[in-house]
Parts: C-alpha cells; sequence; structure tokens
C-alpha cells in the first residue's frame, strides 16, 4: 500500500474528490509502482454524471471565491506550500513509485512546485486592470482581468506533480474554479496529493475536484458546457482532438504538446561537457520528457569525439528498481511504450542506423543507448521516442545544422553549444522553436520564462510568471458616466 502520511491510501481507496471524498461512478482502477509492478491502490473513476455534477458545484462556488480579496486567495496557496515543505520527502518518493522517475527527479518535480505555487500566489496581490484612455470627456474606462470560470486541468503521467502545480495554482490564484483529471498512470502523485494538500490548506469547497479516468471522462471534462478552458499537457495527437472539440465550442484550451528537440554542438564546443549535458537531456527520466534532447546535432569536425564521450559516458550508468536504490535510470513507464522504442530502435537500423551502446532491455528497464548514422526519414531521427535513446546526427556547416534542426513538424525546445556566444546567437535566431537554450541542453523548467511550443508542439507560451494573468483570465472592459448621455434616435 502507499505509505503516504500526506494521502494515505485508506482516504482515496475507489475514491474521487468532489465535495469531499466520494466513489466514483465509472469504477476504480490500480495504482500501480512502475518498477515492480506492486498494486498501491486503486482510485476511483470519475463517469460523465460525476463531471457534470463537479462543474455545477464548481461553477456555483467559484463565484463567491472570486469575490474573495486577491492577497486571501493567495495565502491559501502559500499554505500549500507550507504544507508541501513539511511533506516533501514523501511526496517525492511517491513520485518514484508511481512514476518511475529516479529520486532526484522526484525530489526536483517538489522543488519546482514550490516556486510555481509562490510564484502563482502572488497573482492574487497584482494589479488586476489598468484606467484606459477615452476621447469622451467625463467616460471613465476601465480594462480589468476577471476569472475565466472553471478550468479543466489534464496533466500526464511523465511530470505529474510539477505540470499539475503550473497549472491549478495560477488558475486558483487568479479566482477560478479547477476539474483536475490527472493520467490513469499517476492519479496519486498528479492529482490525490493536490486535493489533500488544498483540503489541509483550507480551499473552500468545491474549487477543486479530482475526476481520475480514461479518455471518456477527459472527452465529457472538455465538452461540458460550464467549463471555460482546458489546460492540456500531453501527446500531441490527444492535444489535437482537445483543441479540434474545444475550438468548435469556443473554449480556450492552453496545450503543451511533444517534442522533437534539436541539440547543436558546434565545433568549437567542450567536447566533454557537451556530451555530458547531452547524456543528461536524452536519459533524464528515460528521456520520457516533451523536452528531452531528440537529436544530437554535432559538428563533423567533433563528432567522432563527441560520440565516444558519449559513448564512455552512456556505459557508466546504472539502470534500476529507484525506489531500492540511487540508480541513474528508472523503468520506462509500461510495455506499451518500452515496445514502441524497440520499434523505433530496430526500424531505425534496418534503413542505416548502428547502435553503438545499449539498445535492449529486461522488462520495463532499457538501456540507455547511443546510435549514430541516424539521417532524416528514419524514425529515431523523425519521431518522438520517449526512450533513454541518444541520436547522433553529423553536420557539415551551420547552415546545414539550421536546416537539420527545422527538419521537424514539432517546434517546443532547441539548445546550441558554442565557445562563440555571437555564432551561437546567429543561429538560435534562425531556430523554429517556442524554446532556445545557448550553452545548455534542452530539459529546463523555469516558471520565470513562458513555456510552450510551436507547429506540433502546443499553441503557444501558456505557463510563466509572464503570461500566467492573462491566460487564466479575460480582459473585461467597462466605462461609466455620471448620467446618461443624449442619442439622436
Amino acid at each position: 500500500m502507499s505509505v503516504t502520511e500526506l494521502a494515505p491510501a485508506d482516504v482515496w481507496r475507489d475514491k474521487i474528490y468532489s465535495g469531499g471524498w466520494k466513489t466514483g461512478g465509472a469504477g476504480a482502477m490500480p495504482v500501480t509502482e512502475k518498477a515492480t509492478g506492486a498494486e498501491l491502490g486503486s482510485i476511483g473513476c470519475a463517469s460523465a454524471a460525476d463531471v457534470s455534477a463537479a462543474a455545477a458545484i464548481a461553477k456555483e462556488a467559484q463565484s463567491a471565491w472570486a469575490e474573495k480579496p486577491g492577497p486571501q486567495r493567495g495565502d491559501i496557496l502559500r499554505e500549500v506550500v507550507r504544507l508541501l515543505q513539511v511533506h516533501r520527502d514523501e511526496i517525492a518518493l511517491q513520485i518514484v513509485r508511481e512514476t518511475g522517475s529516479i529520486r532526484q527527479k522526484g525530489q526536483m518535480e517538489v522543488q519546482m512546485a514550490i516556486r510555481e505555487i509562490l510564484e502563482a500566489a502572488a497573482l492574487g496581490s497584482q494589479p488586476s486592470g489598468m484606467i484606459t484612455v477615452s476621447d469622451v470627456k467625463g467616460r471613465h474606462s476601465v480594462a480589468r482581468r476577471i476569472p475565466l470560470g472553471v478550468v479543466v486541468v489534464i496533466t500526464p503521467w511523465n511530470s505529474p506533480f510539477i505540470l499539475a502545480a503550473r497549472a491549478i495554482a495560477p488558475a486558483l490564484a487568479t479566482g477560478n474554479a479547477v476539474l483536475l483529471k490527472p493520467d490513469p498512470q499517476s492519479s496519486v502523485s498528479g492529482g490525490v496529493l493536490y486535493a489533500r494538500l488544498f483540503e489541509a490548506a483550507g480551499l473552500p469547497e468545491g474549487l477543486l475536484h479530482l475526476l481520475p479516468g480514461g479518455a471518456d471522462t477527459g472527452d465529457a471534462l472538455v465538452r461540458d458546457p460550464l467549463v471555460n478552458m482546458i489546460s492540456f499537457t500531453g501527446s500531441t495527437r490527444v492535444g489535437q482532438a482537445i483543441g479540434a472539440v474545444a475550438g468548435g465550442l469556443l473554449k480556450r484550451a492552453n496545450l503543451e504538446l511533444g517534442g522533437k528537440n534539436p541539440y547543436i554542438v558546434l565545433d568549437d564546443a567542450d567536447v566533454e561537457a557537451a556530451a555530458s549535458a547531452g547524456a543528461w537531456g536524452s536519459y533524464l527520466h528515460q528521456g520520457q520528457v516533451c523536452m528531452a534532447v531528440g537529436r544530437h546535432l554535432v559538428h563533423e569536425r567533433i563528432a567522432e569525439a563527441y560520440v565516444e564521450s558519449l559513448v564512455r559516458k552512456t556505459e557508466a550508468l546504472s539502470v534500476g528498481d529507484p525506489f531500492k536504490g540511487n540508480f541513474h535510470l528508472g523503468p520506462i513507464v509500461n510495455e506499451r511504450q518500452a515496445a514502441n522504442v524497440d520499434r523505433i530502435i530496430e526500424d531505425s537500423v534496418s534503413k542505416g542506423a548502428k547502435v553503438l551502446a545499449g539498445g535492449s532491455r529486461d522488462g520495463l528497464f532499457f538501456k540507455p543507448t547511443v546510435m549514430v548514422d541516424v539521417a532524416p526519414g528514419m524514425p529515431v531521427f523523425e519521431e518522438e521516442i520517449f526512450g533513454p535513446v541518444a541520436a547522433v546526427t553529423v553536420f557539415r556547416n551551420d547552415d546545414e545544422a539550421v536546416t537539420l534542426a527545422n527538419q521537424t513538424r514539432y517546434g517546443l525546445v532547441a539548445a546550441v553549444v558554442s565557445a562563440d556566444l555571437r555564432r551561437a546567437q546567429r543561429i538560435a535566431d534562425r531556430l523554429h522553436a517556442g524554446i532556445v537554450h545557448i550553452n545548455d541542453q534542452t530539459i529546463m523548467h523555469e516558471v520565470f520564462g513562458p513555456m510552450g511550443g510551436l507547429g506540433l508542439s502546443g499553441n503557444g507560451q501558456n505557463y510563466s510568471t509572464l503570461t500566467n494573468a492573462d491566460q487564466f483570465t479575460e480582459w473585461q472592459w467597462v466605462t461609466s458616466r455620471e448620467s446618461l448621455p443624449a442619442y439622436p434616435f
């Protein structure tokens, strides 16, 4: 069973959270430890009727919440942070068990969530509008931000705690109610923990609902007429479907989707440092990160040295159960995903790529893999892998590097490594990506910089201190005059 003081399994077993803990109308599903397959408990599944009831409760509760002074809304979030500090170790271990991440990643998620929630809490103390100019004497004109209403937050399994925090916190801080649907594979770390945290922090009842379930639950959430916005992080395929439905219903949809991110290493780079950063970017959380390094693009002058260093670093990494020991990599999330990594490697080898390290697995434990002679047209070059594979493609000059980097329909993150910052910036300026890092790898998550992608990677920069106020509110224009003016009719 789950040994979490904050959220013992007896509290959430077979339950959803909607006006309190209650039995879900669509049965229950197991919560498993990814490294062993052991069952940690079972979570309730929300039916379409549960969704409809939750949306009605949320809409009613949201009106009073929006009238509450912003700093007081922020105080609730700051209390959540205090509780997070108390329970941070157990939360990190729950993330490890439920997602298969190593311990350092679990701890990192908690720390990033703390920062996300603290920054969101400050939204309640920020100006909520401005006095605008009018060309009519005596007309007082104001533009103000008002809450959207009921916000659906749908999160993935790979980083469930941080990716829930970055949407739940600003949505609540700006006066909205939230319907949360975590991925079925991480319903505790992506959902139960937040229900318990906000419950303990004193969030008024009805403002946060936990509605686990599969595709049917998600579809009901997106289509519910009382829902005003959908925040979704996950696969491009599902994001496209959500965007199509939301667009037809004229609902706001924030979509952060997949990536096939280039990591460009120029010939003046420090090879050892670049290979180290590249390995981290490809292997963190077994490569199951949308911002992972998907393609190592390396200048031909240093390609041999880079590959030699990358192989050496790769072969030194350990793979095992992260709950039982300090390993570098844990398990792939499930058999379906592991089999897909197998397919990508095998199909690419059949087209001419070579495996220099790894390339095999023991169940869900996949050895980190280095592949060379990778070219456009191969699955390992074209597809998002979501596995620990470092695919190396060699280029001859800067123009070819840019062409290869942009040879994708995705556009989430790109990175350039060079001792010449001006040269790196010239390349960065030509890259089709929502996020670009110079002299770093691609996996970087901060609340301060706008997060989001282009093309099949999403529909904009949806999460950051710069954008949250606008993303989770809408503008309302209000004018007033002392008396009604005369009109000619």
